[in-house]
Parts: structure tokens; sequence; C-alpha cells
């Protein structure tokens, strides 16, 4: 699958690994302002659907946006520009956080945050698909979510050790702007060592420029278990309001969640190279198993929830993405991830919605609900495989 290691100036293993370095500290950024965005939006006088509802949106807005920044991508080509364009919009975004003073600006500067995602996702998923050609799909982008939760597991426990000692969220959100500086630095540099990534990849030989029916089975399977995917900010909320946690606790329980994250990466993404897409039917059981767990009356089965929504996170972050290399093409791949997300994003605000509504009536019933959906989310899947007529799910 290589078409010239040299050419692109650095080996394929070391792109992904530098790259990962990049999104280590992205994700110590913006990880650790997601990690109290439910209590700082109840400080602020959210309700639990509000919540639920500004979290879902902004789910949905980094994956829904990308149906305008993957076709992007693949028509101009510049992946490097956006992918720094969309990390330079975060990395600014959540220090101001920890200093809006009203529900409004909190709001919309969770917003602002996962615009940025947007912005750079599809670029990025791309540039790093090229160089896993080389290492293989399933751990190239296990690795480099591995890497991603290296930063996740601590930005929130710094965010954690500046709350617990100055009381306020302007200071633990605001130290986070070092690490964003260094995202940005170390961007550019990559850039200048490896401006074509594309080198690591030889050209498909297939000039339809349709999406594979596959990959649109595909991306609705993703959507169905996406919708039943409570958001983290609820389950914080879940453990504050119940007095389960105290405030200055929850990012501490949400970096264990990363570190859940990056082991579920790893061996699913072992996994897919070894048996393939087929793999990603522990997806729906783990999103089932959320519910129940999460929004218990004890902390231990909370705490317990907590781990089992990151190990989900987990394979979503790295799995999914893996397979959608492998479905779609290079020519069509930034649109694919583009469009994969556009499904997703709509998936996720309906599921915050609906799981914040659900759960302000029973945990029982949400619980039942998000079952159910996972149950169409494995029928999905099958067919995915059914209809993928190269045989890669």
């Amino acid at each position: 699958m290589l078409m010239d290691r040299e050419a692109s100036g650095m080996r394929p293993w070391r792109f992904v690994l530098w790259f990962g370095a990049v999104s280590m500290l992205a994700d110590a950024v913006y990880e650790g302002a997601r990690s109290v965005t439910g209590p700082l939006l109840a400080s602020l006088g959210a309700s639990a659907l509000v919540v639920g509802a500004v979290t879902g949106a902004g789910e949905a807005a980094a994956l829904g946006l990308r149906l305008v920044s993957g076709p992007l991508a693949d028509r101009t080509r510049r992946f490097w520009g956006l992918a720094i364009s969309g990390y330079a919009l975060t990395v600014v975004s959540v220090p101001l956080l920890g200093f809006a003073g009203a529900l409004w600006t909190a709001c919309a500067l969770v917003l602002a945050e996962r615009v940025g995602k947007a912005v750079r996702s599809p670029a990025k998923d791309t540039l790093l698909s090229f160089a896993t050609a080389a290492t293989g799909r399933g751990r190239g982008f296990a690795v480099h979510e591995a890497m991603d939760q290296v930063g996740a597991f601590a930005g929130p426990l710094l965010v954690a050790g500046v709350l617990a000692w100055s009381g306020g969220y302007g200071a633990a959100l605001g130290v986070l702007a070092v690490p964003g500086a260094l995202v940005l630095a170390l961007l550019v540099w990559l850039r200048g060592r490896v401006a074509d990534p594309s080198r690591y990849e030889r050209p498909a030989s297939v000039a339809d420029g349709r999406l594979p029916a596959a990959f649109w089975t595909y991306a609705a399977f993703t959507a169905a278990t996406t919708a039943g995917f409570a958001t983290f900010g609820l389950l914080s909320y879940h453990l504050v309001e119940n007095h389960l946690l105290s405030a200055a606790w929850v990012p501490v329980l949400y970096a264990a969640a990363m570190a859940a994250d990056a082991v579920a990466a790893l061996a699913t993404g072992w996994l897919y190279d070894r048996y393939g897409a087929r793999t990603l039917a522990v997806l729906p059981v783990l999103t089932a198993a959320v519910p129940p767990l999460a929004f218990a009356g004890t902390l231990g089965a909370a705490v317990a929830g907590s781990l089992v929504w990151g190990a989900a996170l987990g394979v979503q972050e790295s799995t999914l993405r893996a397979t959608v290399a492998d479905l779609v093409p290079p020519a069509r791949r930034a649109t694919a991830y583009g469009v994969f997300a556009g499904a997703v994003g709509a998936a996720s605000l309906v599921g915050g919605v609906l799981v914040g509504a659900l759960y302000e009536v029973s945990v029982a019933l949400t619980a039942g609900v998000v079952a159910g959906v996972q149950v169409v989310a494995l029928v999905l899947l099958y067919a995915t495989r059914a209809v993928n007529s190269q045989g890669v799910a």
C-alpha cells in the first residue's frame, strides 16, 4: 500500500506518532473543558434538559458541519490549512469558557469549540488515513486514539487540580491555554516536515465519484448507535445534582473514563485488523449498558457506567474511523468523513435531547429505549457486511 515513504519526509509510524502528539495536547485542552461542562452550565442555571440539549447540539455541530468541511477538503486538498484553522478555534474558545458570566455566553463557547472540531476533523482524519495505509488501519487509528487519551486523561486531572485549588472555572480552564499554544506550534512544524502525506498511500484506481453503498449502510449503523449514546455532560449532571460526587471530583472520573477509552481503542483496533468490522458489534452492547449503570442511585454503579461510556467512546473514536478509510478510496475520503460525521451529528442531537428528556421521566424508560435503538444498530451492522461486496466489513 505504500507509495513513497521517504518522499513524504517522515516514516509512516513516526507521522502517526507525531500527529498523535498533536491530538494528545489538543485533547488535554478540550477534554479538560468537557469534563466540567455539565457542572459549569448547571452553575449558570441550566436544567438537565438544557445540559443535554447544549451538549448534544455541540456534538451535532462538531459532526454535522463536516458535511461542508469534508467536501471542501477534498475539493481544495488543503488538508493542513483546515486542520490548523480548526485546532486554532478550539484552543482559543476553551480558555474563554472559564470566564463566561452568563449561560448564553457559555453555551456559545461550547458550540464554538465543537465547530473547531468540525472544521479540522475530515482533513485530520484524511491525513491520518494516508499513513495508516502503511501501518494498518486498525492499529494506526488505535495508537492515535490512545495518545489522544493521554491528553484526555491529563487535561481533566489538571482542571480538577486547579479547580480544587482556586475554586473557580476561570483559572481551571485558563491554564489550558498553554497546551493549546503547543498544539499550534507542533502542527506548523509537522506540516513543514510532511507537506503531502498522501504519498504514503498508493492512489486507488477507482474513478467512480460516488460513495460506496456499504458506506451509506455503515453510516446508518453508526448514527443508530450514537442516537442512544448519552453525553458526559448529562452523566456528570446526574452525579453532581444527586450528590454522588462533588464537581471537583467529576474531572477525575472523566480522566478514568478516558483511560478506559484508550484501552478499548487499542483492543478493538488490533481486533479490527485481524477480524474486520465485525468487531464493532461490541459498540451497541456497550452503549446499551451505559444508562442503567451511569444513572443509578449509587456511586459505584454510576462510576462503572462512566467507565463503560469511556470504553464505548474509544471504539467510536478509533475503529469507526478506520472502517470509513477502508470503505472509501482516497479521492473521496474527506467527503466520506464529512457525510459520515453529518449523519452521526444529527443522531447526536437527537440522542442528547432524547436521553436528557427520558432521564427526567425515568431511568428505567431511558435504559429500555436505548437498548431498543441498539438492537436496530446491530441489524444495520449486519446489513453493512452483507452490502459490502469487497468483504471489508
